[in-house]
């Protein structure tokens, strides 16, 4: 696999994903999360999920502790709530399962936000304020910023004081930390400040999961604009950090299908009372001149997944050229989201493609 050969010297590979909702991109992820543990030595997986309660997620991974299930859907987003996710744990735990505990796999959230376990530590008396971070969205909370970083401000020092006194724990301080992060998350303007708080929260804990490893390594499971090297991304903050020892591996595909949640496009369509519903969004094939369609062209009547190892290629001209190429989160406009895509020069902001030629639907728990 040209893909493992790339890797030596790697301690960090993000895995990504041009929708949120694509079952072929998850399967391969799966196969590639264990080719990274059996054949590299990597032992984390950490996920764009709920930093408070990817814990619960890993005890059941690292010792059967609860339910797959439950632990998935308590990481608060539905896209990560799929039978393929459930497979991967289900396939962390089975690996796991009779090996010493320095020998074993682990998983971490990365995301501030949906912080509700980080507020139940500390109790509704003690949080305060920052209680309402738990259903909080990112940028939905700009009028309340100063308030609310200065209680978290507090918050973690009240936490550091204990801490001296050895009155307090890890424990607290990671979930003190947590809250900071995520009192940025929520008081940030939409917009670039937003990313650049977010995807910098992301980066550190990113930052943290690697440390925790032992020198082992982590792969990181987000989105494309997440992982890439673009920017004040995810990945352009781990590039920073770590230099080719990052891998950044775009996913793509041809045609098909993939869940999202629909809305109005624009601010001229109704606003919803909740989130609306997740639909199957169906699309063609890619047109000319697009990322994907290049990809089509280079993998004629592929059947499955190809990968390919730009460092490789980086004298190769057409890594060079500026493409659009699909972009998808957990929402998409109605009917105009065949239509959204991002320019990608794919030899500056990743390291490897993946191209999947049909994406179906993932499937919901």
């Amino acid at each position: 696999m040209e893909f493992g050969a790339a890797l030596e010297g790697v301690r960090v590979v993000g895995l990504g994903e041009s929708t949120h909702g694509t079952a072929e991109f998850f399967r391969l992820k799966h196969r590639l999360f264990e080719h990274l543990v059996t054949e590299h030595g990597f032992r984390t997986l950490a996920m764009e999920a709920s930093a408070s309660a990817g814990p619960a997620v890993d005890a059941y991974v690292g010792e059967g502790a609860g339910d797959a299930a439950t632990a998935l859907a308590g990481l608060g987003f539905w896209t990560w709530r799929t039978r393929e996710v459930l497979d991967l744990l289900e396939w962390m735990r089975s690996y796991n399962r009779g090996r010493p505990r320095t020998d074993r796999i682990g998983f971490t959230g990365i995301d501030p936000q949906r912080c509700g376990a980080s507020v139940a530590h500390f109790g509704p008396e003690r949080a305060g304020a920052l209680s309402v971070l738990a259903e909080a969205r990112p940028g939905g909370l700009p009028e309340r910023r100063a308030e609310l970083l200065a209680a978290a401000e507090a918050l973690e020092a009240g936490v550091t004081r204990e801490a001296a006194q050895g009155t307090s724990g890890e424990e607290d301080r990671r979930h003190a930390r947590i809250l900071a992060r995520a009192a940025d998350v929520a008081t940030s303007e939409s917009g670039e400040r937003l990313w650049r708080a977010r995807d910098g929260h992301m980066a550190d804990a990113v930052d943290e999961a690697v440390a925790a490893s032992g020198g082992a390594g982590v792969a990181v499971w987000a989105h494309n604009g997440h992982v890439g090297v673009r920017g004040a991304a995810l990945g352009a903050r781990l590039r920073e950090r770590y230099g080719p020892a990052y891998y950044a591996l775009g996913l793509f595909f041809g045609e098909g299908a993939f869940r999202a949640r629909r809305m109005w496009p624009g601010p001229w369509g109704p606003r919803p009372k909740r989130p609306p519903r997740v639909a199957v969004n169906r699309i063609g094939p890619a047109g000319p001149g697009t990322l994907e369609a290049l990809l089509a062209a280079r993998a004629p009547g592929a059947p499955e997944a190809r990968l390919l190892d730009l460092r490789s290629r980086a004298d190769e001209e057409w890594t060079r050229r500026t493409y659009r190429a699909r972009t998808h989160g957990a929402y998409v406009a109605r009917v105009l989201y065949r239509l959204t895509t991002m320019p990608v020069v794919p030899g500056e902001e990743y390291d490897g493609l993946a191209y999947v030629p049909v994406s179906t639907p993932s499937r919901p728990l």
